[in-house]
């Protein structure tokens, strides 16, 4: 590496978060940091920086670069090379973020990835809160809905999730199966925590069923599905959790309208990446396969 100035700037911009700071430790004009920042990121081929409105976030490879920043000029050149191969492997770790109803489906795929390319390490993040990639909290999300529309973000259309309707044979046995929807109103049923819940199934539901018929509410996917296979009541469960377990009869045929479309989302900073390309293209193999 022939220009320490660059290295310098790239290693207070990872150690204070933001442009203003480093500029005014270096002593530069702001300007001066983010051409520092666009040059070095040229020259190495690859993106040192998520920038967001709070500031820089260091990827895996201004991480690297700021532990061994102080270095000598020989172990510099060393790091470049590093960082540089780091774009051109599937290795590392790979954060994969969806809804924690998509597991069971989801977790198989990661593991095929994995012993696919046992260089990565896989950290699968599910949860109520929304995984900002923005800040560098995940390299995919699958996320449900509408087209997620934050800006800097690659946004692609995947595949739509199919919602079942189902409850454990031993419920069926003593209660009987629902022979349409007017049925519905005679049995019990599980439903989320949240009443105000836009999952499509749980707005149908919510107008399919009187309130207080829904005897059993529940706050996780896996509360759910707990619930639905102890016999407290009818549920909702998506394919996954169908296809896992023989106890689960669907009472209804599935319905469109139950589903929601899934999206693929990447920062546009990570996006080109070749760990996200090669999981992004093992991801849509599957799918693709599955509807096969």
């Amino acid at each position: 590496m022939d220009n320490w100035d660059e290295i310098r700037t790239a290693y207070q911009v990872a150690r204070v978060g933001t442009v203003s700071g480093a500029a005014e430790v270096l002593g530069v004009h702001h300007a001066t940091v983010i051409r520092h920042i666009d040059a070095l990121e040229e020259r190495l081929g690859t993106r040192l920086f998520q920038r967001h409105a709070r500031g820089y976030t260091p990827t895996e490879a201004g991480q690297d670069l700021m532990q061994v920043a102080a270095t000598t000029d020989d172990q510099l050149t060393q790091l470049a090379g590093r960082i540089k191969g780091q774009g051109e492997g599937v290795s590392g770790e790979l954060v994969v973020t969806s809804l924690e109803a998509f597991s069971p489906e989801l977790t198989p795929v990661l593991a095929s990835f994995r012993a696919t390319y046992p260089e990565i390490s896989i950290r699968y993040l599910t949860g109520q809160r929304l995984f900002r990639l923005e800040y560098g909290e995940a390299h995919v999300a699958i996320r449900a809905g509408k087209a997620p529309d934050q800006p800097d973000n690659v946004v692609q259309k995947f595949r739509r999730q199919s919602a079942h309707l189902v409850a454990a044979r031993d419920y069926i046995a003593q209660h009987g199966q629902p022979g349409d929807e007017d049925d519905l109103a005679g049995h019990w049923f599980v439903g989320p925590e949240d009443k105000a819940s836009r999952a499509p199934y749980n707005q149908w539901l919510a107008g399919a069923v009187p309130e207080d018929r829904v005897i059993f509410r529940t706050s996780t996917a896996r509360n759910n599905v707990d619930a639905i296979l102890s016999g407290v009541g009818i549920g909702f469960v998506g394919l996954g959790e169908l296809e896992r377990h023989p106890d689960l009869v669907e009472v209804l045929p599935s319905q469109q309208e139950w589903g929601g479309q899934l999206w693929l989302v990447t920062h546009v900073d990570l996006h080109r990446t070749t760990k996200v390309q090669a999981f992004l293209k093992h991801l849509k193999d599957w799918a693709r396969d599955a509807q096969d």
